[in-house]
């Protein structure tokens, strides 16, 4: 299968590149400079040089070339809505496959750190997190033109976890860099589903070989309260775990990142088992504890790396 990843130099898209590449299929990805495309061709994966501001026209001309595109791109509200329409436009009638990675994000509940007793399903109503709005909005564009000669899903994981990644343990690791502490947020009773990149990635191929049109699928394996996170960390180091209260928080995360440490997004993936037989390999995030990169986190430093949904 020729596959086109938009997104392929990020955490996600360069995995699933990889991943993809690995399985034997022709992948050509999008990079935005010259290092990142030379990047992509050391790893086997051609490279189309541009962005999706000034090159909309090359990137819409590299997916009516390919079998099936992924959009694994971070990219803001504005630009991410017009790439994901645009795509819809340049793609129905194609017959080509076009997956849109999302997040369970979309369906954060702002629980201030306290616990929430609600969990989702693929098929279950929920109202969005308005800061994510932009990106339900896509699924349902994504979704909505499924069946017009257009085989178009969403794959929506949780917090994703693995090597290189940003998510709550790296977080926390962070927290005590900037306070000598490992950190949580109010009670840190809430609790984000978490899922490895590696069957993230499996996932995608599952959804790519048998996934119908309109399939929505979940990636999730396990789930963890932060205060457990934080408490694991405080005890790799030998620091105290800590409360914060939100407005404390936010001097520790940025006002985003605080956000993101105190919500509650607890998913299930049954339409992921039950349609695709997809299991996850990986389910206990706090192995990562005590690896090396996570630890230099919690030298004291500037800057914060930023979370997303």
């Amino acid at each position: 299968m020729d596959i086109f990843i938009i997104g392929a130099t990020g955490f996600v898209g360069g995995a699933l590149a990889r991943h993809l590449s690995a399985e034997g299929h022709s992948v050509t990805g999008l990079a935005r400079t010259g290092s990142a495309a030379a990047t992509l061709d050391s790893q086997g994966i051609t490279p189309v040089t541009g962005d999706l501001d000034e090159h909309r026209g090359a990137v819409m001309t590299a997916a009516r070339a390919a079998d099936a595109v992924v959009y694994a791109a971070q990219a803001g509200p504005e630009q991410e809505t017009a790439t994901v329409q645009d795509l819809v436009r340049a793609l129905t009638g194609t017959h080509t496959t076009l997956v849109l990675l999302s997040g369970t994000g979309v369906l954060a509940q702002r629980t201030g750190g306290a616990w929430s007793p609600d969990v989702f399903a693929e098929d279950d109503p929920f109202t969005p997190e308005p800061l994510a709005a932009y990106r339900k909005a896509a699924e349902d564009t994504v979704m909505a033109a499924a069946g017009d000669g257009l085989r178009s899903m969403v794959v929506r994981p949780g917090l994703i976890w693995g090597p290189g990644d940003h998510g709550h343990v790296s977080s926390v690791y962070r927290s005590v860099a900037v306070t000598g502490a490992a950190c949580y947020v109010g009670e840190g009773l809430n609790t984000y589903g978490h899922v490895h990149i590696d069957d993230v990635t499996r996932l995608f191929s599952l959804a790519l070989e048998q996934g119908r049109p309109g399939g929505l699928y979940h990636a999730v394996a396990g789930e963890v309260p932060n205060r457990w996170i934080a408490e694991r960390v405080a005890a790799d180091l030998g620091v105290e775990a800590h409360s914060l209260t939100p407005e404390e928080a936010t001097g520790v995360w940025g006002e985003f990142g605080a956000l993101i440490m105190s919500v509650s997004s607890r998913v299930r993936a049954v339409r992921a088992r039950r349609d695709l037989g997809w299991q996850p390999r990986h389910t206990d995030m706090l192995t990562m504890i005590g690896e090396e990169r996570l630890r230099r986190l919690a030298i004291p430093q500037t800057t914060v790396a930023p979370l997303s949904l």
